[in-house]
């Protein structure tokens, strides 16, 4: 009977290892996600999400105490917002609007003051988490801390040049809309041409995702705590533009169905708030994962000497031939003997 065959056959890669050798964008993918999981991308989206949800109520706050010092320099404005409101609703909740409305200007300057230092404080937070994100999907190691003034400053000189970007963006964004568009052509008389409404709503979809690109590609080059490559930033941002616009087509089917019952209209708009925020965050640190696992980010990780060998020989020295050893031989020798007498009889 043959003995059996001990050697075991090698494992087969799955499908996913299959998929990674045979494709390189898959297994740039598969890299990238790895990169997000390890440096806790989910936490890290979670956090910005909070502060930015956090730093919307003191912003409405700076915007309600702006709007009071315009409507006291502005009585006639004020008087129509009263009669408006009381010709809405009238009786008594009517005139307690307006009581509550002049009892808000009326403290504008605290309002304001309230609202700025809250909306600095939770938007300083907002910009650390965020750059710390950024820098951890670049894989950056966290540094020594250099001064808590100056880490502040670094961060508000941060939000203030991202405050800059989106301000830039959205003027970009409105001047590259189909109305402005639509109004150079009525000016110029082509209106009517055939095909130019598609034309408007392409050109308005580009310029939409050439100004994302740009605002992301500056998020994820220039935000981290050191700097990186920006080559690599903008095949990123792009990545990220085209998923973000794809996304608000999206969003902006959830926003018509959800708002149309009376809890839709009420939650809605904060729910829809912070999804939109949790997957802009997202989509923002695995673009960066994926800028940072690409082929000219990777770098070449040490391997450590493995630690100190201790040798430590085991000698066991046995005294005699002991019981099993002389019994084993006294059965030999009996065995010998006999074998022995009998050759000498024969």
């Amino acid at each position: 009977m043959a003995a059996p065959d001990t050697e075991t056959e090698p494992e087969k890669p799955g499908i996913i290892d299959r998929m990674r050798a045979r494709y390189r964008w898959f297994d740039h993918v598969m890299r990238a996600q790895d990169r997000y999981k390890d440096s806790k991308g989910d936490f890290y989206a979670a956090g910005i999400t909070y502060f930015t949800v956090f730093a919307l109520f003191p912003l409405l706050m700076v915007g309600f105490a702006v709007g009071g010092f315009i409507l006291v320099r502005q009585p006639d404005l004020l008087a129509q917002i009263e009669d408006r409101i009381r010709a809405a609703v009238s009786g008594d909740v009517g005139n307690q609007l307006v009581d509550l409305m002049d009892s808000a200007i009326a403290s504008r300057t605290s309002v304001g003051i309230i609202g700025l230092v809250t909306a600095a404080w939770a938007g300083l937070g907002w910009m650390a988490n965020l750059r710390e994100a950024l820098s951890q999907m670049w894989g950056l190691a966290r540094q020594e801390s250099k001064g808590f003034l100056r880490t502040k400053a670094s961060d508000l000189l941060a939000i203030l040049g991202l405050f800059l970007a989106i301000a830039v963006t959205v003027a970009l964004t409105a001047l590259g809309s189909a109305g402005p568009m639509r109004q150079v052509l009525e000016w110029v008389g082509l209106e009517e041409v055939p095909g130019v409404g598609l034309a408007l709503r392409v050109v308005s979809m580009l310029t939409s995702l050439l100004i994302s690109w740009l605002l992301f590609t500056w998020i994820i080059a220039r935000l981290p705590r050191e700097s990186v490559s920006f080559r690599s930033a903008m095949r990123a941002g792009l990545l990220a533009a085209v998923a973000f616009e794809v996304f608000k087509l999206v969003a902006a089917l959830y926003l018509r169905s959800v708002v149309t019952g009376p809890a839709g209209a009420t939650f809605g708009p904060v729910l829809g708030l912070m999804v939109f925020a949790y997957i802009t965050a997202r989509l923002i640190l695995f673009a960066t994962a994926w800028a940072a696992t690409a082929a000219e980010n990777m770098r070449p990780v040490p391997v450590e000497p493995p630690g100190r060998a201790f040798i430590a020989p085991r000698v066991q020295v046995r005294e005699g031939v002991g019981f099993v050893g002389a019994l084993t031989a006294a059965l030999v020798g009996a065995v010998g003997a006999l074998s022995l007498s009998r050759w000498v009889r024969r």
